[in-house]
């Protein structure tokens, strides 16, 4: 058995990271969503499963134990991820897409009309 603190957790934590949903890690571990539920809720597991669920994931198991919010704040502001540039102006977006939703409520209000 693993001897850590809560492994199911940990497992969730990464799964949400990764934006991997419940039932496609049940079909890349060909088990049900249900089996992923009770991995997720359990607080230590075997090597096996932990390794099976590891390879889902695209990680080591090893990676699953040692996980920890810190650890992943670290390793995105050491990528610089947090230091990414925009390459257009939001607010140029934001007007584009308010023209648009004008154009389309004016087309549905002459829609209107000729009924």
């Amino acid at each position: 058995m693993v001897e850590t603190i809560h492994i199911g957790r940990k497992i969730s934590r990464i799964r949400e990271i990764r934006g991997i949903k419940q039932d496609h890690l049940a079909m890349e571990m060909g088990v049900s969503q249900q089996t992923i539920y009770k991995i997720e809720q359990s607080e230590s597991m075997e090597e096996e499963t932990l390794g099976k669920v590891a390879k889902a994931l695209g990680v080591t198991p090893q990676a699953i134990k040692s996980f920890t919010e810190d650890a992943i704040i670290n390793y995105f502001h050491d990528q610089s991820y947090f230091n990414y540039q925009c390459t257009f102006n939001p607010l140029d977006k934001v007007m584009e897409l308010y023209e648009r939703l004008l154009q389309a409520e004016r087309e549905k209000n002459e829609l209107l009309k000729g009924k």
